[in-house]
Parts: structure tokens; sequence; C-alpha cells
């Protein structure tokens, strides 16, 4: 083997590997104190597109499910109120049957319809005051939810329209308990009325089981998407723990070979003592 001066080659060697060993160290260290093992789009750019569209599915579909939830919260307000108002629908046909029996009073019978239209009262003021997070829960236009997972073709929109709540909705409002034909008639319309709030309160409540269906797989779906962009992104810890144990050997005896390569060259001038 010749001996040269011009060029240590081992010295550069040495230095190739301090410098790589030292690149592996910090990109363990970063991996060590993120917890991920993609932190730059150098690390793996295809693991880093996968996890980045990942965690946009994961976003629409929390705020989905999220949507959802208020869906279901202001559909069961809207449930609430019509319960209310089928009892008052209900007090409404005690007092017009009574009311068609004949045998009351003038005063009673106009007893009977003041209760009566305060009951309608009642009713329409239900329908204009009951509100979920500033939104009127009855109205003519379509309540919508809209969910998604961030994708054209996994957008939903479902809408439930609750319609307007009123005595005159209700078909009640040109009714009055002053006469026993009136009241047999009244009679009629409530029970209808009561057909009607039913039937609005069905509409309700399947909507209400859609929104928590949905809300249940898009919570379910977060969990997998989760689970999977944790795989992508996430680094194994003992893995790297392991990595900076060795890497950390690695340096040491790396700087040791680098100070033994240029000690060598310093040998060279012994020869010329």
């Amino acid at each position: 083997m010749s001996i040269t001066v011009l060029n240590n080659v081992s010295s550069l060697v040495a230095e190739n590997a301090v410098s790589n060993t030292q690149a592996n160290l910090q990109n363990t260290l970063t991996q060590l104190s993120t917890g991920l093992k993609i932190n730059s789009g150098a690390d793996d750019p295809a693991g880093l597109s996968i996890a980045e569209g990942l965690g946009a599915n994961i976003a629409a579909l929390t705020q989905s499910s999220q949507n959802a939830s208020d869906g279901v919260g202001l559909l069961q307000t809207a449930d609430g109120a019509l319960s209310q108002v089928t009892t008052l629908l209900n007090q409404a046909v005690t007092i017009a049957t009574e009311a068609a029996n004949g045998g009351l009073t003038t005063d009673q019978a106009t007893a009977a319809d003041t209760e009566f239209q305060s009951i309608l009262s009642e009713i329409t003021q239900i329908g204009s005051t009951t509100n979920f997070n500033g939104t009127a829960v009855f109205s003519a236009t379509p309540q919508t939810v809209f969910t998604s997972d961030g994708t054209a073709a996994g957008a939903t929109t479902t809408s439930t329209t609750t319609g307007v709540l009123s005595s005159t909705s209700l078909g009640l409002n040109a009714d009055a308990l002053t006469s026993t034909a009136k009241a047999a008639t009244a009679l009629t319309d409530i029970t209808a009325a009561i057909a009607t709030v039913a039937a609005t309160r069905g509409t309700i409540g399947a909507s209400i089981n859609q929104l928590t269906a949905d809300t249940n797989v898009e919570n379910t779906e977060v969990q997998n998407l989760t689970s999977a962009q944790n795989g992508v992104q996430n680094a194994d810890i003992a893995k790297v723990t392991s990595n900076l144990s060795q890497y950390n050997v690695l340096e040491q005896t790396g700087f040791a070979a680098l100070q033994q390569s240029q000690q060598a060259s310093q040998n060279v001038l012994k020869l010329l003592q």
C-alpha cells in the first residue's frame, strides 16, 4: 500500500460517514420530538400525500358529524314543541266535546270558547317562537343538513320540512265553541289537526333516525381513517429509540475513526525525521 500526503482518503471517508450519521441522528431526534416519521415532504412524498388526504377526509367527516348532531338537535326541538301542541289539542278536544253536548249556559259556552281560543293562540305562539341556535324551527323552508367526507361523491344533503305551525296551518283559525253545532265542527277539525301533527312528528322522527345513523357512520369512519393516518405518519417510538442509540454509537465511533485517519497523516512526518 502506497503512502501519500496529498489526499487523505480515509479521512474523507470518515468525514462522509460522520456527516451521514449526524443527518440520520438529527432526523431521529426530530421524529422523537414530534412523534411523526413524516415531518417534511422530503421524508416520504407519497406517504405525506396520503396522510394529508386522510386528514382532509377526517376534518370533513368530523364537521359532518357535528352538522348531523345539530340537525338532530333542531328536529328534536321541533318534536318536543309538537308534543306540547298535541297536549294542547287534546285539551281542546275535551273542551269541544263538552261544548258540543249542549246544556251549557251562555256564560259557560263563552268561557269554553275563551279557553279554546287561548289554546289556539298558544299553538300559534309555539310555532312562531320556537327556535334552535337562532333559527326558526317551524318554517315552510326545508331544514337541511349537509354531510361530506371531503369528496364530491361523498356529499349528502338531508332535508326535512317541519312546516309553518299555527292555528291557521292546522285549520283551526275559523273555529269557535259558541254553539253546539260550531263545537261539533271544531271537534272534527281538532281531530284532523291532531292527525296532521302526528304525521309531521313521524316525518321528523324518521329524519332524526337517519341523521343519527349518519352520525354513527361518520364517527366510525373518522375512527378508521385516523387509525390509517396514524399508520402512515406516526413514528414507531420503539424503533426510533433504537435508532437513536445506534446513531449515537456510530457518531462516537465515526469521530474516533476520523481522529485516527487524521493521525495517520501526521505519522507520515515521522518518515522525514
